[in-house]
């Protein structure tokens, strides 16, 4: 039986079934090159089989494939090379780090904890920037008035400044931007957003009102409007746009806190104990834990206050003002050489009372002491929320825009 060839279709050399490229040539050998058609002159002849169709497109589906497969495979080989190198340069970083300790001149674990957070700064920004590119878009596609080109260069210098890290500039060229469109709610809304963050509230709650009037679904409105109302007072209107924003995004430690706060100042207390505990399960924190632990000794629930107070310190030996209320609740019970120990750990340097323990834990009034976290407290004071503890009122404000973070990703909704 003769064997069957494999003909090149360029130089129509014979080569054996199953190799890939021309011996003589080195031309990738297909089946079929050209239609059947191609070959014939007249019209009779040129009605193909589908059998030579199908080996047509075979044909071209198998030079595509090949050619598909030769950038993987070079693809795949720049990846492993750059993973190599990746290893080499890191496994010299290592080593020069552990020469450098060695030596006593840089502390190695200190280094590998600055360098993951400035990895993570580094994400973080990349994130923030895509952020506000797609932003910038949906600015410019919600506005519908007759001053388009006014609008379009203030929105994109205003966004410009603030990728060149000039916010003060970015921000006077949006504010000109929302004069222009007063109705453009995702331009309103990058305005509060941005006056909560900077911690002015009454700016913030100018630009929020206004996009709560165009968007009174949106969850970030809600949560960041109700937050600013609450520190200026108005517990109203901020419990009513708290529980809206828990309502429509779920629970978050910010808005939760937020009504737990307004509770407390009308003395509600076990409403403002659920809401406190809600704002615990949304988020573990040290910052949650404290504020169950002075709202325990408030209600002189002493031993829950306590077992809240140490969980903060357990999540961060540092919280002096943990250790302060710790103080107060020895203090409370007559224990005046432990009160004075928390107290010398606060840093406070507090001199402890002789207080004899309530024999009540009813006596709310007199026996127990108020808790520093709810001192100042007219229910129309100002900085109601962000003014009576700044590192709860910090892990209030990250909380808020971290939450609104992702709202934004889901479509603000």
């Amino acid at each position: 039986m003769p064997q069957v060839a494999h003909y090149c279709q360029k130089c129509l050399a014979a080569n054996p079934l199953g190799q890939e490229f021309c011996a003589r040539c080195g031309t990738r050998l297909m089946i079929v090159v050209e239609p059947a058609a191609a070959r014939y002159e007249s019209a009779e002849a040129a009605a193909p089989a589908n059998e030579e169709h199908l080996l047509e497109r075979i044909s071209a589906l198998e030079n595509k494939l090949g050619r598909l497969t030769a950038k993987l495979e070079r693809g795949l080989d720049l990846l492993l090379r750059q993973a190599q190198n990746s290893h080499f340069d890191r496994a010299l970083v290592k080593a020069l780090v552990g020469l450098l300790s060695d030596d006593g001149l840089i502390q190695g674990e200190r280094l590998e904890r600055l360098w993951v957070v400035r990895c993570q700064k580094d994400a973080e920004a990349q994130l923030e920037s895509e952020r506000r590119e797609e932003l910038r878009l949906k600015i410019l596609a919600n506005y519908h008035g007759n001053e388009s080109n006014a609008f379009e260069q203030c929105i994109n210098e205003g966004f410009l400044f603030i990728d060149d890290e000039q916010p003060g500039r970015g921000i006077r060229s949006l504010q000109r931007a929302a004069e222009i469109a007063r109705d453009n709610a995702p331009l309103l809304y990058f305005m509060g957003e941005h006056f909560f963050k900077a911690g002015k509230p009454q700016r913030a709650q100018s630009y929020l009102a206004r996009a709560y009037e165009l968007s009174p679904g949106d969850r970030r409105v809600s949560l960041l409007l109700g937050l600013t109302y609450a520190d200026r007072g108005d517990a109203e209107r901020a419990k009513k746009l708290l529980t809206s924003a828990t309502r429509l995004g779920g629970s978050t430690f910010a808005a939760h806190y937020g009504l737990g706060r307004l509770f407390v100042v009308e003395e509600k207390w076990r409403k403002a104990l659920h809401e406190f505990k809600l704002a615990l399960a949304s988020k573990a924190s040290p910052e949650a834990h404290y504020a169950l632990g002075c709202l325990y000794y408030q209600m002189c629930r002493d031993a829950l206050a306590a077992r809240h107070l140490r969980k903060a310190l357990e999540m961060d030996e540092t919280y002096r003002e943990a250790f302060y209320v710790l103080g107060l609740i020895s203090e409370r019970a007559g224990q005046v050489g432990l009160a004075q120990e928390y107290f010398e750990k606060a840093g406070r340097g507090a001199v402890v009372r002789k207080t004899a323990p309530a024999k009540n834990k009813r006596q709310n009034s007199d026996a127990a002491l108020a808790a520093p976290l709810f001192r100042q407290s007219p229910a129309n004071s100002r900085r109601l929320i962000t003014g009576g503890d700044r590192r709860l009122a910090e892990a209030l404000r990250q909380d808020a825009l971290s939450a609104c973070s992702l709202a934004s990703s889901d479509g603000g909704r």
